[in-house]
């Protein structure tokens, strides 16, 4: 799709038009995440039905591959190995096992959750905060994670993108439209509201797990448009979550490599949720015919 595509400059004026910054206070870290309000968390209750849980967490692989060239590290510190031949020797008396777990959240196969301390703008993260306040020695001494750490419960919207345009997976490279979003509404029935958890599916980890993985910064890879930022905006979209790094790559935008990142986490303060596994979900959401669901995420 080509239509309504901006120029480089009016996605940079997105900065300034599409900005939060001030709306919960001068001091306020928490960007979109202040639309969870209870009510929102009520309406997201609301909807449980069913009773169905599906996960939308990747299973976690310690093997390198093209999009994952630094894996996680995963090793035994205590194992079962020699107690039921006698062969362990050891002055604990206690018989567990534990392991070590290392990784870099950041990148295109583990799902994570992208705080307000990410992404920078011209030396500034949300609310003006100076980029120096994410710091080596301290981590991130505002807009960190842990402001999420009571949760977050909201409605959850899957618009599935390959559904609705009738194909198997979005092309690397190709955006996800504004017009992609309405369509969603109109087909499913649907209206993305204020505090909504926006779940976009482009078929990339469905193409992945058919025909391997690649390297996203070499071929390219699916995502939303920096076109669809008015809309994300203008709906107030608490979290942006896709089966990709929401990103297209490439971006087609020599200034802004990552536009939903920069944008939309800088101006607008909205958490975003990268690499999610939603094909059970677009699985389950066909079978009930509902795209709406209670979505909760507990981040580290």
């Amino acid at each position: 799709m080509s239509q309504n595509i901006p120029t480089e400059n009016e996605v940079l004026t997105y900065f300034q038009t599409l900005s939060n910054w001030g709306r919960w206070g001068h001091d306020d870290q928490l960007g979109t995440l202040n639309l969870l309000t209870p009510g929102k968390v009520l309406q997201a209750v609301s909807l449980v039905n069913e009773g169905v849980t599906v996960s939308c967490g990747r299973t976690v692989y310690f093997d390198p591959s093209p999009d994952a060239q630094r894996p996680p590290v995963h090793f035994m510190i205590e194992s079962g190995d020699g107690w039921a031949t006698g062969d362990k020797v050891t002055s604990r008396a206690l018989q567990v096992a534990t392991d070590y777990v290392g990784m870099t959240f950041h990148g295109f196969t583990i799902t994570h959750l992208d705080s307000l301390a990410h992404f920078f703008w011209q030396g500034q993260m949300y609310n003006g905060s100076p980029a120096k306040m994410v710091s080596t020695d301290l981590g991130a001494t505002v807009g960190s994670v842990e402001l999420a750490s009571k949760g977050i419960v909201s409605r959850g919207i899957l618009v599935d993108v390959p559904m609705i345009r009738g194909v198997d997976w979005m092309e690397r490279g190709e955006g996800v439209m504004p017009q992609d979003i309405l369509d969603a509404e109109e087909r499913c029935g649907f209206t993305l509201e204020s505090g909504d958890i926006l779940l976009i599916r482009t078929g990339q980890l469905h193409r992945r797990n058919l025909q391997g993985p690649v390297n996203p910064r070499e071929e390219g890879s699916s995502g939303c448009h920096a076109a669809c930022l008015p809309l994300l905006h203008s709906r107030d979209v608490a979290v942006l979550g896709s089966d990709t790094g929401n990103d297209v790559i490439p971006s087609m935008y020599p200034a802004l490599t990552s536009p939903i990142h920069q944008v939309g986490m800088v101006a607008m303060g909205m958490w975003i949720l990268d690499n999610p596994d939603l094909e059970e979900l677009a699985d389950t959401c066909r079978r009930l015919n509902r795209w709406e669901f209670m979505l909760t995420t507990g981040p580290l």
